[in-house]
């Protein structure tokens, strides 16, 4: 379902009262209806599996090994207050390089490791230039009505197109790769969102990294915990549940394919209760 349409079905749903009738199932939320679908930019298909260019993303990773450490829940906290001002100069640098790539000419695995890397440069970006804020949430800078945060407002410029973070993943990233394992990979700055790398992704490590943060992720809490009987899983799954088989017996088949034994035991025949997420800034000065 188109954005816009489903702001208008969920306004409609609201202002009538027939919105807790209306939804199935029960438990999930209506902020699934405001959640972007896959709505493909096919300008962005474009690649060239002959091209040996590899990008540049090492200021990505000194950034990040500078910044970014696990706390003791497995969550990964960035120290947004202690980024220095010629830190902050260099990822503008490393924005403003990538900006300058054409993007088209590269290999897929090198224009997946683009996306994603300029994706998260650009919310850690933003949420420095909102600095200090309890969430991401509170950065509200999309122009519509409706819309909440900066995933709306353009922020970038590449091949001469103006670029949002949801252009990037849900006209880029979500339609073109059709993989789940993207919702691990890109961070929104929050403490539910599955972990930002400590490396930068690159086109040689990418797939190897989607693994390894979808089992981090699954196996965390806040991707899926059995409490007093009951399944709870991030509210990920409800708002992008056509990534992951479209029902929740998808859902709970693909949390089985990356859980550890003792979760992916409990999962057998399971249904999930609830959904749930944290929007609280991943700021190291929160712990």
């Amino acid at each position: 379902m188109h954005m816009r349409i489903r702001i208008w079905v969920a306004t409609a749903l609201i202002t009538s009262g027939l919105w807790a009738t209306w939804l199935a199932p029960a438990n999930a939320s209506i902020e699934a209806l405001f959640a972007p679908s896959k709505d493909l930019w096919p300008r962005w298909t474009t690649h060239d599996e002959r091209s040996r260019q590899v990008v540049d993303h090492s200021a990505f990773d000194r950034l990040l090994g500078r910044y970014l450490s696990l706390d003791s829940t497995g969550v990964a906290r960035f120290a947004y207050g202690r980024v220095t001002p010629d830190d902050r100069a260099a990822l503008r640098g490393y924005l403003n390089a990538l900006a300058a790539i054409r993007v088209s000419g590269l290999s897929r695995q090198e224009q997946l490791a683009f996306w994603i890397n300029l994706y998260n440069a650009l919310t850690i970006d933003i949420v420095l230039a909102h600095y200090p804020v309890r969430s991401i949430l509170d950065i509200d800078i999309s122009p519509g009505l409706f819309a909440r945060g900066p995933w709306d407002k353009s922020l970038i410029q590449v091949e001469g197109e103006a670029l949002t973070l949801n252009d990037i993943e849900h006209r880029i990233l979500r339609p073109i790769w059709n993989d789940p394992r993207i919702h691990y990979a890109v961070n929104c700055a929050s403490v539910s969102c599955p972990n930002l790398q400590n490396r930068a992704f690159t086109g040689a490590t990418v797939e190897r990294m989607l693994d390894s943060a979808a089992r981090a992720y699954i196996n965390n809490r806040r991707g899926a915990r059995i409490e007093g009987g009951q399944l709870i899983v991030s509210s990920i799954y409800d708002w992008y549940q056509e990534d992951f088989g479209g029902s929740e017996r998808g859902v709970v088949a693909h949390l089985r394919s990356y859980a550890e034994p003792t979760l992916a035991a409990a999962l057998v025949g399971a249904r999930i209760d609830h959904y749930a997420y944290d929007w609280s800034l991943n700021d190291i000065a929160d712990r």
